[in-house]
Formats: structure tokens, sequence, C-alpha cells
């Protein structure tokens, strides 16, 4: 039976990427050695990074001025990383769930954060609006796409302050005027990479204004000085990183990919939409085209068990939703493909018809 995998991270890759990565595993680059054991500095190993770096700057159109990283610790890492290097007074943060509140949490230990709104009495279900970004603050961050709640922010605020985004989620899933940001960061295991490697893109000339001493492995400049190997990068991530860049670009690049995206969304949530026992959590015009959320409605709560196991017994895997929120969720990163939202559809509907 055809797996699907719903999974939301570590989650679905491309074929491309894993043939790729398998074969690299057996022999990297001709070398008759395997990228498991291959050296980080060796000609071939850099000409990976060096490729991984060139094609990030054109698929998002990177202006100059900005350096690509690739480092370790994840996008919780960043959480103080970006504080660390960028806030001297005070931050905006946008909390929209629970990557945010960890956001914020680690802010604070830097300096004043101001909260400027919150969708956390309504359990995240929505993105915030019509709030105000001070003119005094370093920057102002956000997290573009919610994975537990399945909201997202599908555009670049338009403020007059430096954006700074958690877009480990959604990131090569529509254009970014990357311009507006000083720092982008991406956890990899969503629409990359396997974990174990985060993409920063950060503006140079942002760096170097905060009055205190940075640790050197937290600083950004070390990493951009030493090429994202300062220390040992993880190879292995990279290199599928890589694969899956190229994968995008065969596809025909960003627009494209957002295309499909969009597609298979709509998909899932005109199914939920027109269901008599599934019901989506998230506003509607807030809903994330990455992480689709959805229950069970009131009068078939009993079901949900039921459900779950039935769409496990049809190939469907990972559909559980968080447990903060319940229910199920469906992850339909860009490598998932719209033949298997399609076969979650008919699984949600064949159960319809059951009950």
């Amino acid at each position: 039976m055809k797996k699907h995998n719903f999974y939301a991270g570590p989650s679905i890759l491309s074929e491309y990427t894993i043939k790729n990565t398998a074969d690299a595993v057996l022999n990297f680059a001709d070398t008759g050695l395997s990228l498991l054991e291959i050296s980080h500095r060796s000609k071939e190993f850099t000409a990976v990074i060096e490729e991984a770096k060139t094609l990030v700057k054109e698929l998002l159109e990177v202006p100059a001025g900005y350096d690509v990283l690739f480092l370790g610790g994840g996008a919780s890492m960043q959480f103080c990383m970006v504080p660390y290097n960028l806030l001297n007074r005070k931050a905006a943060y946008l909390e929209t769930g629970t990557w945010a509140v960890n956001a914020i949490k680690e802010a604070k230990l830097f300096g004043e954060v101001d909260v400027v709104a919150s969708s956390k009495e309504a359990n995240f279900s929505y993105i915030p609006k019509g709030y105000t970004i001070p003119d005094d603050v370093d920057y102002f961050h956000f997290t573009s796409n919610n994975t537990i709640y399945g909201t997202e922010m599908r555009f670049d605020p338009d403020v007059n302050v430096p954006l700074v985004a958690d877009m480990s989620s959604d990131i090569f899933s529509r254009p970014i005027d990357v311009s507006k940001y000083n720092v982008i960061y991406a956890g990899a295991q969503k629409n990359l990479a396997p974990a174990g490697v985060t993409i920063v893109i950060v503006k140079e000339d942002a760096l170097g204004h905060v009055d205190r001493a940075i640790p050197t492995m937290l600083d950004y400049r070390t990493h951009i000085k030493k090429g994202s190997m300062f220390n040992t990068p993880p190879c292995l991530p990279i290199y599928s990183a890589l694969q899956t860049l190229k994968y995008y670009k065969e596809m025909g690049g960003i627009k494209e990919m957002e295309k499909r995206d969009l597609e298979k969304a709509a998909i899932l949530y005109d199914a939920i939409d027109s269901s008599k026992i599934f019901v989506g959590t998230a506003a509607h015009e807030d809903r994330s085209i990455m992480n689709v959320c959805f229950v069970m409605k009131e009068e078939y709560k009993d079901l949900e068990s039921e459900f779950i196991e039935f769409a496990s017994s049809q190939g469907m895997v990972g559909i559980k939703g968080h447990r903060s929120v319940g229910g199920f969720r469906a992850s339909i990163y860009n490598a998932m493909p719209k033949s298997s939202v399609e076969a979650l559809v008919a699984t949600m509907k064949e159960f319809e018809k059951k009950h």
C-alpha cells in the first residue's frame, strides 16, 4: 500500500531529494567515499555548500548585502541568536503560536520586548490585525506559519522597521521581498531537508550595532566570515537541501511551487468546508496552505479515534493533530504530491459515508 506522509516535521521530501541523498551516502560525487564520512573542507563538499547558497539567493531573489548561512541548533537556536545580534534597545514581537511564545521568551533575556498583539485568547486560531508597531524598536519579529494551529501570514508586513521572521514551515512556498528583512531563518525539516540544519538569511549591515559582547558561536559575523564552516557543518542535511533547491528550480521556481501549494490546499479545505462531520479550526482568512488543521464537529467528536484508525488503514500517515489542538492536521508541504491530498480527501469522504 502506498503511504501518504502528512507528518508536520520531519516531513515529506521529494523523491528526487531522497534518491540523490541515498546515492551520495553510498558514493558522494564519485569520490568512492560516503557523504557520511567526507571532509566538510574537501573541494567536493565545499562545492555543495556554495551551490546551495547560490540557489537560495537565486530562488528567493536575495539582494546584494545579504549572506546565506547553514547553521546547527534549529530555529530554536535562532530564538536567542536573533536578539543577541540585533536587540539593542527594544524589539516588537507578534504572538501567534507556540514558536512565537518561545521566541518572545528568549528575546526578553536581552532587552525590552513589546508584544504588539496576540491571539492566545482564541488558542491562536487567527492572526491578529490592526496592531501598531512602535517606531523605536530594533526590529519586528513574526512567525510566518504556525504548524500547530494552522495559521499563516502569506505576506511581508508593510512597516517602518526592519523585519525578522521565523519561516521554518513555509519558506520557499511563496516569493519574499527579502529587502524588508534583517534576518529570515528556517529550520530545514519542513520544506528543505532532514532535521539538522537551519538556513539563515542575514543582512550584513544590520550586524555589529549591539552594545553587548556576543559569544563567538552565536555571532552571525563569525559564520559569515567562515562561510558556515566555523565548526563542522551538518553535511548530510546540507546536501539534501541542495537537492531540494535543485528540485524547486527544475519544477519552475518559487512561483510555481506557490501555485501548486495553493491548489493542494484548496482541494483539502473545500472538502472540509463541504463536509457534514469535519470542520476547520483556523480563521478562514488566515488558513495555512502548509498545515491544514481540522476536527470533528461536536456531534461527531466520538468518531475522531475511529477516523485516525481508518485513515491509517488507507495509508495516511501523521494526520493526528497536535495535543494542544486535537483533531487532525495534514501537513502538505512543497514535496507533497496533489495525488496524496486527493487520497486523503477520498478517505475523508468514504469515512463520512459510513456515518
